[in-house]
Formats: structure tokens, C-alpha cells, sequence
């Protein structure tokens, strides 16, 4: 098989498993780990998977800019967030993050609930500013432009002023030995302080960003107490988020 055949080939692993082995594409495609580890390389740099340790995974299907993931899977989020409302109770502290789907969840928040909402997202803040009664808390710092978000020092320390009940985020890309990654450095570490001072994780997940990696870490799998997403519960997809213990809805 020729170099251009055998890439091709990989990236239909990938597109088809979301995580591949050295080990099984060399037995798949007949050559040594050397040579694939290579491949794997080469479509690395040209930002078409991103390489592990022992293999490969997939990229979020997520796109970069907010403009655009908020015409991406749209009613797969919807029923995602209706999914994650039972959650909110009458009273909470809540963190939400600058996520589609958590835009599409604070839409559903019930005008006559009493919460108080901490966020960094101005999509969130403009879904929310008629709320009847709703308190809002906005974390001012650097804007982040691609997702209407602010990052940053600032951004940080005022989610440290609090310890919430919960903490709603959506994900980028989730996978059980990689964790929860994204793909930008500064909205990492603002989703871990987001985590840290909550008492309950809730990820809202489309089924396709699930076992994907990106580059900027923010946390292990474990550290999410419920996944929220739109697969049914016994999709085998799934299976390895049970086994770590993550509540699946």
C-alpha cells in the first residue's frame, strides 16, 4: 500500500472509531508501528488528528468561531439542555460557561425560578438580562472574540469569590485517559477554576465530541460527576465514562 493510501486509510479509522492504536492500524494495514507512528505524524501537523501516546484520536467536530457552532447541531444541543434543566434547583449558585448548548439551557430557565448564575459568556448574560429572576454575575476580563467569552486573571478570581452548586459547561472534546480538553489555553484554565469551585461537574455533550482530544488540558474525565448528552444511555460509546464511575444521562 502506498503513502497516500495508507493515510487515507487512517484517517477512515479514525473517522469511524475516534481512537485508534499503533498496534491495530499496523495490523490493519500491514506495516510496522514505525511506519505508522510516521503517518500519524504527518497528518498531526497538517491538523487532521491529533497524535496520542500508542495512536490517534480524532479532533472535536466542534467549529472554532461561536457564529458558527451556533448553527452546528443546534437541535441535538436543545435536547441536550432540556435533558440537563431537571438539574437546576430553585435557590442554587450556578456557573455556566460560554457554550451553544449552555446557551440553549439558559433559554429553558423557568422565569419564576430564583437562582443566581455566575458567567463569562455574553451570549449567556444577553439570554438572561430580562430574566424576571435570575441574579446575574458577570466575570469581566479579556474578551476572547471567537467565543464571546472573557478569559483571563480577572475572569478567574471572580470565580474564585464563589463556591457554587453547580458547575454546567459544554465540551469541546471529551475522552477517558485524555480528559476533557479544548482548544484554547486561557478558556482551559478559567473551565478548571469553573470546576474546582463548584460542588457538582455537569458537561453537556453531543455523542460526536466524545472520545476526542484537543491540545489544552483542563481536567480527567473523572472530575465530571454527570455527562449530559443526546445518545441513549446504553450507546456503547459511552461505555467507558460508566466504568470510570460518570453518571450518563
Amino acid at each position: 500500500m502506498i503513502k497516500d493510501e495508507r493515510l487515507e486509510q487512517i484517517l477512515a479509522h479514525v473517522a469511524r472509531q475516534r481512537s485508534v492504536s499503533l498496534t491495530d492500524l499496523s495490523n490493519a494495514l500491514n506495516v510496522s508501528e514505525d511506519t505508522i507512528r510516521r503517518d500519524i505524524k504527518i497528518l498531526s501537523d497538517q491538523g487532521l488528528l491529533k497524535a496520542v501516546r500508542g495512536g490517534a484520536v480524532a479532533h472535536s467536530p466542534t467549529p472554532r468561531h461561536f457564529r458558527a457552532r451556533e448553527k452546528h447541531d443546534m437541535a441535538q444541543k436543545r435536547i441536550v439542555a432540556s435533558k440537563a434543566l431537571q438539574f437546576i434547583k430553585e435557590g442554587q449558585v450556578i456557573f455556566l460557561d460560554g457554550g451553544t448548548s449552555i446557551q440553549a439551557l439558559a433559554e429553558l430557565i423557568p422565569a419564576d425560578m430564583k437562582i443566581t448564575v455566575v458567567t463569562h459568556s455574553f451570549p449567556v448574560v444577553s439570554v438572561l438580562e430580562d430574566h424576571p429572576t435570575a441574579e446575574v454575575i458577570f466575570a469581566g476580563g479579556r474578551l476572547c472574540k471567537t467565543a464571546f467569552t472573557t478569559i483571563g486573571y480577572e475572569t478567574i478570581q471572580t470565580f474564585k469569590n464563589f463556591r457554587a452548586d453547580l458547575c454546567l459547561m459544554s465540551v469541546c472534546s471529551i475522552h477517558p485517559t485524555m480528559g476533557l480538553t479544548t482548544v484554547n489555553h486561557d478558556e482551559a484554565q478559567v473551565k478548571r477554576t469553573m470546576m474546582e469551585m463548584a460542588g457538582q461537574t455537569i458537561a453537556l455533550s453531543t455523542i460526536d465530541k466524545l472520545n476526542t482530544a484537543e491540545s489544552y488540558y483542563i481536567s480527567p474525565a473523572t472530575a465530571i460527576d454527570i455527562i449530559v448528552t443526546d445518545a441513549e444511555t446504553s450507546d456503547d460509546r459511552l461505555t467507558a465514562y460508566k466504568q470510570a464511575g460518570i453518571t450518563i444521562i
